[in-house]
């Protein structure tokens, strides 16, 4: 059982690159928008959204790493300049490996041009009905580069099972190989 976490700032192919690693390992996906694209018509974007988001979240990574499932895939916008984001990926990792479980992070990167580019992809617009609103999805993708730190610096993630991957010109079956390989995933 094992968690996998895609992270990355918007639009750089968290989702895509995730639906090919739930392909090739037999792993469910549970990117980010599953939640809020759930909560959001009812409360909107506001504080009470994203505490029932994060609620729903630990929920369910408590039960998969307790569970018999071989595991889950899980995209997730961290800032880094945000202390509760660390928190919230400090506590998930805890609930799996507290129970011995295997947890890979896999950030993400790409050129801004891009992840423009990949926000109107049809794929994206399918899987998150928040994001087919192409001004506003663009105009929050820009801002949030203002207000966020959405990569790491070098050396500043510490885990032993972590990778970087500039995806900016490769496919999402070549990132997800690459993610295999580098961690030794059971793939088809």
């Amino acid at each position: 059982m094992k968690l996998i976490l895609l992270f990355g700032p918007q639009a750089v192919g968290k989702m895509t690159v995730g639906q090919e690693l739930e392909r090739l390992t037999g792993l469910p996906l549970l990117h980010n928008h599953k939640t809020i694209d759930l909560l959001s018509p009812i409360f909107g974007f506001s504080e009470e959204m994203w505490r029932l988001s994060t609620l729903f979240r630990y929920e369910i990574f408590k039960s998969v790493a307790k569970g018999n499932s071989n595991g889950v895939i899980f995209t997730f916008v961290w800032a880094f300049n945000e202390k509760e984001d660390w928190k919230f990926v400090e506590e998930i990792c805890q609930f799996f490996e507290s129970e011995g479980r295997e947890v890979y992070l896999v950030e993400l990167e790409a050129d801004l041009e891009k992840r423009l580019e990949r926000n109107k992809t049809s794929n994206r617009l399918e899987h998150k009905p928040s994001k087919r609103d192409i001004a506003f999805s663009e105009r929050e993708l820009l801002d949030s580069m203002d207000k966020y730190r959405l990569q790491s610096f070098p050396d500043e993630i510490k885990k032993r099972n972590y990778i970087r991957i500039n995806n900016t010109n490769q496919s999402p079956h070549e990132v997800a190989r690459k993610i295999c390989e580098a961690f030794i995933l059971d793939c088809k």
